[in-house]
């Protein structure tokens, strides 16, 4: 029975004078997600999006579609009545409740919201005089104003729209309305979800991998092709930089101290990443660091990562929980593909007793001695990277 949906945002309705700008990026992304679905119309009315689906559209496929749509509050399956006039339209409704319940024994509260204040009735008059039209076509219906099984809404604006089912969207922001930044991505739980959660707020995002062949398999960097692939799926399409490590971290491993190997390899892997981030227009880094989960991660040890960095760092997940982050991990079907056995870079040359405490006096001295040969192998190691465009 459902031919349409209503589309109602929460944080745009905020906006100033610009709201628009938000309003029209929200509309155009329903547009990409629904592109390979069918023939989608998809319009912008008084502060509401429409989405007209074609004859043979899935209900299932469109409804997970919009689900995946940052800036998405609610998803409302409505019936178009193509008229405002009362009694075709009382009638419109009733129709509606008739096909959409077979078993009609519940309690209900009327809703109304009226697009034109010049509508000949207001909108607790077409409550009232819904609500009786309801209870004396179906008897067993009886009314709740406090707690309702169902809620009935109607809307009259150029058309009427009648829906009671509501299907909670991703919330956030459309992705694109709040920039871009560069998601240092891996293998594990952690990353893909902070590339999820920072998308949520509308940045666009590239991703850089670290990989590191022989020491690494081809396995290990098709796992993080597809959790991009995963997380593209929010995010829109993602350009994905794979930059070869090996050389760069053997070279640490030889020439540091074993206490400060993932100090220093984090440290190099942020220049990196913050030279392609900048090639790329990015305006910050993004990583999925949490305070204290491993080493490399205290207070001290993030201190010494940012100082390499002239962008922002943005870490969403800086004060969560391991188990909050699994949580969202499995919401948005990272979790199996992040568990599965292929090593990435980070876990390779891992010291028995690695300093959790660094001193920035101590790092640099120990950096000196990688200056002969450091810049030639980073400078290297941009050239020769991989760009995998995934969506």
């Amino acid at each position: 029975m459902y031919k349409a949906f209503l589309i109602k945002y929460a944080e745009i309705g905020i906006k100033g004078k610009n709201r628009y700008l938000f309003e029209n990026a929200l509309r155009d992304q329903i547009k990409n997600s629904l592109k390979n679905l069918g023939n989608y119309m998809v319009t912008k009315e008084q502060g509401r999006i429409y989405i007209e689906c074609p004859e043979d559209y899935d209900y299932e496929e469109t409804v997970e579609a919009l689900q995946r749509v940052f800036g998405i509050a609610q998803i409302c399956p409505v019936m178009i009545i193509d008229t405002i006039e009362w009694e075709p339209l009382t009638k419109a409704v009733g129709d509606y409740v008739e096909a959409r319940y077979e078993d009609r024994n519940f309690t209900f509260k009327m809703e109304a919201k009226r697009g034109d204040k010049n509508y000949p009735m207001t909108s607790p008059e077409i409550c009232i005089e819904m609500g009786a039209y309801l209870l004396k076509r179906f008897p067993e219906m009886k009314v709740d104003v406090h707690n309702p099984s169902v809620r009935i809404m109607v809307e009259v604006r150029n058309k009427s729209y009648v829906y009671s089912e509501v299907i909670p969207g991703p919330g956030g922001m459309p992705v694109g309305t709040n920039g871009k930044a560069m998601l240092l991505l891996s293998g594990g739980i952690d990353s893909p979800v902070a590339g999820y959660m920072i998308s949520k707020r509308g940045v666009t995002i590239d991703a850089v991998y670290f990989h590191a062949p022989p020491y690494t398999s081809e396995r290990a960097k098709q796992k993080v092709v597809d959790l991009a692939r995963l997380i593209s799926r929010y995010t829109g399409p993602i350009k994905l930089h794979i930059v070869n490590f090996t050389d760069i971290q053997l070279y640490i491993y030889d020439k540091c101290p074993h206490d400060e190997l993932t100090i220093i390899m984090r440290r190099y892997m942020m220049r990196i990443a913050e030279q392609i981030a900048e090639e790329s227009g990015c305006l910050g880094l993004i990583t999925g660091e949490s305070i204290g989960q491993v080493a490399s991660q205290t207070l001290h040890s993030l201190a010494a990562t940012n100082e390499v960095c002239n962008l922002p760092v943005y870490r969403p997940l800086i004060a969560f929980d391991k188990q909050d982050i699994v949580d969202i991990a499995e919401k948005i079907n990272t979790y199996e593909t992040s568990i599965l056995p292929f090593e990435d870079c980070c876990t390779i040359f891992v010291a028995k007793h690695p300093v959790t405490k660094p001193s920035l006096k101590v790092i640099h001295h120990s950096e000196k001695s990688l200056e002969e040969k450091i810049d030639e192998m980073v400078k290297t190691a941009l050239d020769s990277r991989e760009i995998v465009l995934v969506d």
